[in-house]
């Protein structure tokens, strides 16, 4: 069988969520199955990894509407035998044998967080998702209850395919070295996209709650990209009495995230709602213990391994932090816990399970036509 992958988004160089996913899922996949011929659509030549006996890269250059205009024109110049699209959007000619990855309907629980287009957007491409796709793929037993609700997706056609984590932090003693920066600093961490959505500006009050009640001794670092709702993040910063004490990192790169993670006390974690949430296993892998909101997918994905709270309950929140940092036998039986949860996930895992799906949707003899020449509305 020939498979189509868009691979758009594995050469972006600051990658967070969908490119990540990406990333890690394509490179895995090539490297398990040596059988099946894959065609990897991208705008940009792909890095030599990405190059073998078994796969090709297209190169499909545009200036604009990559995937509705020059991938469906690709599509239609010469299909392959199936379509996966690992991030939302399948292009409007595509087979009928098209799989896609949905990640989560963030946007629906809370539309605030995004800007009137990006909600117009994203529930129109999941909609088109949801009646083209032969088979959808979903990181958790909570997204796939969301599209079921929510767009009333069929549950027969809707699979459950955990993501996986980086195994290259998979070291937690001894300790790294740290940017120079933070060397004997105590800190709490958070590691995600700068957005409203992550509810920073709560976290920023549960800092000051643990600097005023509990009078702590550590920083908080807020380390990735820049998102909706930033600025409020920044004023919120800029209003507390400890601002000095709250640094943002930016973007950061593997070495320095891995860096981070091992070193700090607790990393905090309190989205309003994730469709996985990779980076509490890559705390839970670096030896650092978790204190995350109970809400969406999280309670699924951390099992007992992390501490539960509230996102809305700035009081009971530092409270479950202070009480991972002074209680030393409940922050090692967390981390033990951690580590023993890890053990669900994996990029190859995620790959095998990513296989069979895209496989059984192949051999779906009920499909007389492969290939949509008019996009199905």
């Amino acid at each position: 069988m020939v498979i189509g992958i868009d691979a758009s988004r594995v050469n972006i160089k600051n990658k967070t969520g969908t490119e990540y996913y990406s990333y890690n899922l394509i490179k895995h996949l090539l490297k398990i199955d040596k059988i099946n011929k894959y065609i990897l659509y991208s705008s940009r030549s792909l890095k030599d990894e990405f190059k073998g006996l078994n796969f090709v890269n297209r190169t499909l250059y545009t200036p604009y509407l990559w995937t509705q205009l020059r991938l469906s024109a690709e599509i239609l110049k010469a299909p392959p035998d199936l379509l996966f699209i690992p991030a939302h959007t399948i292009p409007w000619i595509h087979p009928k044998k098209t799989v896609v990855t949905i990640h989560g309907l963030e946007y629906e629980y809370y539309p605030e967080a995004y800007s009137a287009f990006e909600r117009r957007h994203l529930r129109l491409t999941t909609r088109l998702a949801v009646k083209w796709a032969r088979r959808i793929i979903v990181p958790s037993e909570c997204t796939k209850r969301d599209l079921i609700k929510f767009y009333q997706a069929d549950e027969e056609k809707v699979k459950v395919v955990y993501h996986g984590y980086d195994f290259k932090s998979q070291i937690p003693n001894p300790k790294s070295q740290i940017n120079p920066n933070f060397q004997n600093t105590k800190y709490i961490l958070f590691i995600g996209r700068l957005e409203k959505r992550k509810n920073l500006v709560r976290l920023i009050q549960i800092f000051n709650l643990l600097k005023k009640k509990y009078n702590i001794s550590h920083k908080l670092i807020l380390a990735g990209k820049k998102g909706f709702g930033f600025g409020e993040i920044k004023k919120a910063i800029q209003n507390s009495s400890y601002q000095r004490d709250i640094f943002l990192k930016g973007y950061i790169l593997e070495k320095e995230k891995t860096d981070l993670l091992k070193n700090a006390d607790i990393f905090v974690f309190l989205s309003f709602y994730e469709g996985f949430g990779i980076p509490v296993l890559e705390a839970m892998v670096s030896g650092t213990p978790v204190v995350c909101s109970n809400v969406s997918s999280l309670p699924e994905i951390v099992g007992d391994a992390a501490l539960l709270v509230d996102p809305l309950d700035a009081g009971k929140a530092a409270e479950a932090v202070y009480k991972l940092l002074k209680d030393e036998n409940l922050r090692n039986k967390m981390i033990r816990r951690g580590f023993e949860n890890i053990k669900r996930f994996s990029w190859e895992k995620c790959a095998r399970e990513t296989l069979k799906v895209l496989e059984e949707a192949g051999e779906d003899s009920s499909l007389a036509q492969s290939f949509t020449i008019k996009p199905q509305i």
